[in-house]
C-alpha cells in the first residue's frame, strides 16, 4: 500500500471539520452583512401602518411617519388615531431614546429598564427596534443552514437586554432577516418576528414585519408604504427640540 494513501473517510472528516470551523468563524461576518442590508440607505422616510391584535374585538390600528438617518437616528411619529396623534419617539447615537407625549408637553428620556417594556402598546419592546447594528449589541454564533437561510444565535454582549438570546434566520442570497426568535432570561421562546422584504430601488426594505408574543397570545403587524430613500434629511431634524413638532 502507498504510504501516502489517505482514506476517503479521513478526507471526509477533514472536509466536515473544515466546514464547521469556517461556519463558526462566519457567524460574525453573516451578522455584519445583515446589518449592511438593514442600514444600507443614507436616510429613509415611510408611512407606517400598525395593527395590534389580541384576539378580541378591540384590535387597534394606528398610523405613523417614520424618518431615519444612518444607523442610529430615527423618529416614529403617530398620526392616527386622533388620541395618539403627535406621540413620538426619537432614537439617537449612544443608545439614547426619547419619548414625547403632547399631553405632557415635555419629552422624557427612556431608561434602560423602560426599553424592555412594550413600544407604545405594541408587541415590540423598545429594544426590538433596531437602532444600533446587531453586530454592536450581540455576540453571534453560526448554528446551521436551514432551507434557504443561515441560522445564527445572538447573545447580548451586555446586561442591558431583556433576552437571554436571539435566533436569527438570514436569507442566504441577500442577507436580510427572515425570522428572529426571542428567548427570555429563562431560555423559553417568548416572541417571534417574521419579515417580508422587497427590493425598492437600490435597497432591500422590510415591507411587512409581524411580531407575535407567544405568552400574551397577541400580534403586531407593521406595514410600510410610500418608502423614500436618500432624500438628504437634515441632521437637525433628529434633535429633541425638532422631533416634538
Amino acid at each position: 500500500m502507498n504510504k501516502y494513501f489517505i482514506s476517503p473517510l479521513l478526507l471526509l472528516l477533514f472536509f466536515v471539520s473544515g466546514i464547521t470551523i469556517i461556519h463558526a468563524q462566519d457567524g460574525a461576518d453573516l451578522l455584519r452583512k445583515m446589518d449592511q442590508v438593514i442600514f444600507a440607505p443614507k436616510d429613509k422616510q415611510a408611512q407606517v401602518k400598525i395593527m395590534v391584535s389580541s384576539g378580541s374585538k378591540d384590535d387597534k390600528i394606528r398610523e405613523a411617519i417614520l424618518m431615519q438617518k444612518g444607523a442610529d437616528k430615527k423618529i416614529y411619529r403617530y398620526t392616527k388615531p386622533e388620541s395618539q396623534a403627535g406621540v413620538a419617539t426619537l432614537s439617537l447615537p449612544g443608545d439614547i431614546m426619547w419619548l414625547y407625549m403632547p399631553a405632557f408637553e415635555k419629552p422624557k428620556k427612556i431608561s434602560l429598564l423602560a426599553k424592555s417594556q412594550a413600544f407604545t402598546g405594541t408587541d415590540f419592546a423598545y429594544e426590538d427596534i433596531p437602532v444600533l447594528p446587531y453586530s454592536d449589541r450581540y455576540n453571534s454564533k453560526y448554528l446551521k443552514t436551514e432551507g434557504n437561510t443561515f441560522l445564527l444565535e445572538l447573545v447580548p454582549n451586555a446586561d442591558k437586554s431583556n433576552y437571554s438570546k436571539l435566533v436569527v434566520a438570514i436569507d442566504q442570497k441577500n442577507h436580510y432577516p427572515v425570522r428572529i426568535d426571542y428567548y427570555d432570561k429563562r431560555g423559553s421562546k417568548q416572541k417571534e418576528a417574521t419579515y417580508k422584504y422587497i427590493k425598492t430601488g437600490n435597497y432591500w426594505n422590510a415591507e411587512e414585519v409581524t411580531m407575535t408574543d407567544l405568552k400574551k397570545n397577541s400580534q403586531t403587524i407593521i406595514i410600510m408604504s410610500d418608502v423614500k430613500f436618500d432624500q438628504g434629511l437634515p441632521d437637525d431634524l433628529f434633535t429633541v427640540e425638532k422631533f416634538m413638532k
